[in-house]
């Protein structure tokens, strides 16, 4: 379980992004951060993954203080992020980086599964170099298997999944993340705006101006947002 108590993330030059945070991501269970752009959702997803550092509170991982722990130690114990904009590496292979990503070497079986559950053809993509030479979208589907591929995995943070995409590999990650859900194993972290995701979510935090402004069962929030706050789910511009 992923714990957050009292996080706030102050820029250097001063400006507030996020203000007392209190958020519990149980496992087994999927979690969606919505709200709108430039409310802190990202900055969120950064600093439980050791990208940032918060300037106040502090992130527990199964009731351990993570809070200054570096990303490698926090990947190292079992924290997964899938970044917005995925990072590309040159001279690896996507074969390599399911490999490094897994611990291990893995069977062609396994990487078969990992890519077909993004959306991608493992005879087409295995040995392609994770370079400039994938696309946006074929970027971020590589990435979210290399998560997928994490053995360790205590919490797994995805940031816009969805983004580039295209509709037949956004129903096989809904498949993925309800297999997660019913392992009932790690702590699920999407930051979403999709209908579909939040309507898959067992519990929604609504994120707006660094606070929390609405949380709970998807029962209790998702209608509210679907009724009378649709700037919350689909908004346009750039995320903060």
């Amino acid at each position: 379980m992923l714990s957050l108590e009292g996080i706030g993330w102050t820029l250097p030059g001063g400006e507030q992004i996020l203000k007392k945070i209190d958020l519990t991501v149980p496992d087994g269970k999927l979690t969606v951060v919505t709200g709108p752009n430039g409310g802190g959702k990202t900055s969120l997803a950064k600093l439980i993954a050791g990208v940032e550092r918060p300037t106040a509170g502090r992130i527990l991982l199964d009731g351990e203080d993570i809070t200054d722990w570096d990303v490698t130690r926090r990947a190292k114990a079992g924290v997964a992020y899938a970044f917005q904009q995925p990072v590309r590496f040159k001279g690896l292979t996507v074969r390599d980086l399911l490999a490094i990503a897994a611990g291990g070497e893995l069977c062609e079986g396994r990487i078969c599964d990992l890519l077909a559950t993004v959306g991608l053809c493992a005879r087409e993509y295995e040995d392609r170099a994770v370079d400039a030479s994938l696309s946006g979208g074929e970027s971020k589907r590589i990435e979210l298997a290399t998560v997928l591929a994490r053995e360790n995995a205590r919490v797994l943070v995805f940031d816009e999944p969805e983004a580039g995409i295209d509709l037949w590999s956004f129903t096989s990650l809904i498949q993925a993340f309800e297999r997660l859900k019913r392992r009932k194993k790690e702590a699920l972290l999407v930051i979403s705006h999709q209908e579909r995701i939040l309507e898959i979510a067992d519990h929604i935090v609504v994120v707006a101006e660094g606070l929390v402004r609405q949380s709970g069962p998807r029962a209790a929030v998702l209608p509210a947002l679907m009724a009378g706050d649709k700037a919350a789910m689909c908004p346009r511009g750039k995320e903060g």
